[in-house]
C-alpha cells in the first residue's frame, strides 16, 4: 500500500495498492477520512489474492497520523513489514524527530526505511529571518512588544520572496500553568501575529494561524532559559 501526496497537510491524499479484502481496505480508508477528511482522500486500494502479516492493516492505522502533516511531499510504502516513508521537512531536527516518531508507532518487528530531508529553499529563508530570536509579547497576553514587533517588519520583507506559498504561524508556549489557558493563549498569539502581517499587506489567504500550546517544546522547561526558548512564534512554509 501506498500513500502519495504533495504535502500531508494538504490535499489530495492518493492512496494505492493491494490489500486482501474488503474489510482491511475499510479500515484503512476510514482511518484516512478521520484524519484527512473523506472528501480529500483519492481512493485507488485494489483488492487481490495478496498475503498481509498478521495484525497488519491495524499497523497501517497507527502510522497513519497527525505526524505525517508535517511532511511536504510526502510518500508512504508499505509492504507487508517494510515501512519506507521519504519527504521534505520544515527544519533539520524534524528529521529525527518525524523518524522517530513514526517508528514509535510501528510493531517491534517492523522495518523503517525513513529518507527524509529538510525543505530548503522558502523555509531557509523565513528561519534565517528569525536569527534564532523570539517574537516576544507583553508578559501573559497575546500583545506585541516592541522587540516583536521589529521582528515581524523584518519577516515581513521576507515572506514578500516567497510568491505565493501558504504560511502557517504556529504559536507556543512554555509548561508553566495551566495547559488550557497556554494553548489560548498560543492561539491568541498566533492570531496576533498573523493580523499584524495583514495589516501591513501581507495576503490573507496564504497566512493561517494555530496555537499548539505547551505540547512541542524545544528545550528545558525545568530552566528560564529554556522556557523562555519554548515560548515562541514558528512559520512554516507549506
Amino acid at each position: 500500500m501506498v500513500l502519495c501526496a504533495n504535502s500531508f497537510a494538504q490535499q489530495p491524499i492518493v492512496v494505492e495498492g493491494m490489500v486482501p479484502n474488503v474489510a482491511t481496505k475499510q479500515d484503512i480508508l476510514n482511518k484516512l477520512y478521520v484524519t484527512y477528511g473523506q472528501t480529500n482522500v483519492i481512493d485507488k486500494i485494489q483488492i487481490r489474492a495478496v498475503t498481509a502479516p498478521n495484525g497488519w492493516s491495524t499497523a497501517v492505522n497507527h502510522v497513519i497520523s497527525e505526524d505525517l502533516k508535517s511532511i511536504k511531499q510526502g510518500k508512504l510504502s508499505i509492504k507487508g513489514m517494510q515501512v519506507d516513508l521519504r519527504g521534505k521537512v520544515p527544519k533539520q531536527e524534524d528529521i529525527q524527530i518525524t523518524t522517530n516518531k513514526v517508528q514509535s508507532l510501528l510493531p517491534v518487528d517492523y522495518k523503517l526505511n525513513a529518507q527524509l530531508s529538510v525543505n530548503t529553499t522558502e523555509q531557509q529563508l523565513i528561519d534565517a529571518t528569525l536569527k534564532n530570536r523570539i517574537v516576544e509579547f507583553e508578559s501573559g497576553s497575546a500583545v506585541l512588544a516592541p522587540s516583536g514587533i521589529q521582528i515581524l517588519d523584518e519577516m515581513i520583507v521576507a515572506l514578500q520572496k516567497v510568491n505565493a506559498n501558504k504560511i502557517k504561524i504556529i504559536g507556543h508556549t512554555d509548561s508553566s500553568g495551566d495547559a488550557n489557558k497556554n494553548l489560548s493563549l498560543s492561539q491568541e498569539r498566533a492570531r496576533a501575529v498573523k493580523n499584524y502581517l495583514i495589516s501591513k499587506t501581507i495576503p490573507v489567504e496564504i497566512l493561517t494561524a494555530e496555537g499548539l500550546g505547551s505540547t512541542k517544546p524545544v528545550a528545558d522547561n525545568l530552566t528560564a532559559d529554556g522556557r523562555k526558548k519554548n515560548r515562541r512564534i514558528e512559520f512554516e512554509v507549506l
